[in-house]
């Protein structure tokens, strides 16, 4: 008996050692897990996605209105070839603007990149492939679209464009976003191309429609980004990024700021004219006290302000995003009054 009992002793000893190793070990390879994952997810800045998703219903809404059926499957791989893009854009910008990252002593909640590979959540390299690998997933969707859903050369051409532009916004060589053009590119991929593509991909036509219905939303997207761009001037002047801002310095942006959001209320009347629907500019009018808020802020001189980059950033953000959903719903009233 005591022979067994020993035995028994020896064997549990033998056998503790790698089970509290193993205890030990699970726990710290778990929290990097998270950790990993964590940073994945913060690097793909997911709250910036319900705007695709919000400018790719107005388009099909807009079809709908012009008298097309609704098209699930354009619809479904439509917004999966446009939520592919916005993350790899996402992840192709912290990766190519890491040296204006690294530099930029003021960032945001909306500004500096994720700040992900600024303090090593992960690498470059890791960002890059993910990148890669959605710019992939959006060339398949968009195969899919042209060769199935909605063939022709116009599918294909009109997802590309906008795939190309969204990466060449930080990627070399062109890198748009240095050469003065790249607040155009944006308002040019994410105000106007996203309702288009919904558009065109339930109709299979382009008309005046989409077109009229994203002008004042491109002038909110490129005052958006200048209010982005302040924070982070003097980090892209350093290494060479370009911006408006940089370009025209913080003063001068500023009143281009203002004018371009005081063009967006101003073409509303002409707007109507060409027949973009009443009730559509209705909608665009009732967010102007929050517009009305930002000219003040601007003129008061916020794109100066350290303390106040922040809230600026953010109210140009939601002048966007209120005034794209005011014109999704106001085409949804005209859809059910039609």
């Amino acid at each position: 008996m005591t022979l067994i009992s020993i035995q028994f002793s020896l064997l549990n000893s033998q056998t503790a050692m790698p089970t509290d190793r193993l205890t030990a070990w699970c726990p710290a390879l778990y929290n990097s897990a998270m950790r990993t994952i964590t940073a994945f997810i913060k690097l793909g800045r997911l709250h910036f996605l319900a705007g695709g998703v919000v400018l790719h219903l107005l388009g099909v809404v807009m079809a709908l209105v012009s008298g097309a059926d609704l098209n699930v499957a354009a619809l479904v791989w439509g917004q999966v070839a446009i939520t592919a893009v916005q993350l790899m854009t996402h992840y192709a910008n912290d990766t190519f603007d890491l040296a204006a990252d690294q530099a930029n002593t003021t960032p945001t909640n909306w500004s500096g990149g994720s700040r992900v590979l600024v303090e090593g959540g992960l690498s470059a390299r890791a960002a890059l492939i993910t990148a890669l690998v959605l710019a992939g997933i959006a060339l398949v969707a968009n195969l899919v679209l042209s060769l199935t859903i909605r063939p022709g050369v116009t599918t294909f051409a009109l997802l590309l464009t906008a795939q190309v532009l969204a990466w060449f916004y930080s990627a070399p060589p062109i890198r748009l976003h240095s050469r003065g053009l790249g607040e155009l590119t944006t308002a040019i991929t994410v105000t106007l191309l996203t309702p288009l593509t919904g558009f065109y991909l339930q109709t299979g036509s382009i008309t005046a429609l989409p077109l009229l219905a994203a002008a004042p939303l491109c002038c909110f997207q490129f005052a958006m980004l200048l209010a982005i761009e302040f924070p982070d001037a003097e980090g892209d002047q350093a290494v060479g990024k370009r911006t408006l801002v940089v370009r025209l310095g913080a003063r001068m942006a500023a009143r281009v700021y203002v004018g371009v959001v005081l063009i967006a209320y101003a073409l509303l009347p002409l707007l109507v004219a060409l027949g973009l629907p009443l009730l559509v500019v209705v909608g665009v009018a009732v967010v102007s006290p929050l517009a009305l808020l930002q000219i003040r802020r601007i003129m008061r001189g916020d794109g100066q302000n350290v303390a106040r980059w922040n809230g600026l950033a953010f109210y140009s953000i939601v002048l966007l995003v209120a005034s794209a959903s005011a014109e999704l719903v106001a085409f949804v009233l005209v859809l059910g009054m039609n």
